[in-house]
């Protein structure tokens, strides 16, 4: 009598988490995504915008530039996971390239800013739902806000006084997010953000056994 041949290990697969990093401009949040891009710990999803490129961006690296017509298509076809107008310009996040790769088990950041990130929560996507870490970047006062956004050097000095009418709403948001990180040195700021990512990479709800 032949006897069925027994069960090989389990397999332990991890779902893939997705990080959504939100500051106000000038907070620091693009230098940290920055510094976390040259690791290999996960995808970085490259949003798409309407704006210009600034002085050493590069469309599919930075951001997928966009004219406003072919954004607009995208919406109409409801392409985006989330998407929404800032300071003038469209930012939208195209929802299957951050799917494919969370449901294979792969970490995705995401750099957005708190409109984006609410439409994110309030998706009914159960995949987004589980796999969901925000992140806000909170500057230390708005001096310091001001002095990056000056050194910068990138904006008019009537386009600093909107990001920075703009920046007291999207701080009182802080709240809506699971942590938050008060920027200091760019060193700082990723230690403590590395973190919180091996916290989540440890929760026990993110791990299932496939036979």
């Amino acid at each position: 009598m032949s006897t069925a041949p027994a069960p090989g290990p389990k397999k332990i697969f991890r779902a893939g988490i997705l990080f959504v990093v939100s500051a106000p401009s000038g907070a620091g949040k693009s230098t940290l995504c920055s510094a976390l891009r040259t690791t290999k710990d996960f995808i970085y999803s490259v949003s798409c915008t309407t704006r210009p490129p600034r002085p050493g961006e590069f469309h599919g690296e930075d951001y997928h530039f966009l004219s406003v017509e072919e954004f607009r298509r995208n919406v109409e076809a409801g392409e985006f996971l989330e998407y929404a107008e800032v300071h003038g310009n469209f930012y939208g996040t195209l929802r299957e390239n951050v799917l494919v790769h969370l449901r294979e088990g792969v970490d995705v950041l995401i750099d957005i800013d708190t409109q984006g990130a609410a439409a994110i929560r309030a998706s009914t996507d159960p995949t987004i739902q589980n796999a969901l870490a925000d992140v806000f970047i909170m500057p230390p006062d708005m001096a310091e806000l001001r002095r990056r956004l000056v050194k910068r050097g990138t904006e008019t000095p009537e386009q600093i006084e909107r990001r920075l009418a703009n920046a007291a709403g999207e701080m009182a948001r802080w709240r809506d997010y699971q942590y938050v990180i008060i920027s200091g040195s760019v060193e700082e700021d990723l230690s403590k953000f590395r973190a919180i990512m091996k916290a989540e990479r440890y929760l026990s709800r993110r791990f299932s056994d496939l036979i």
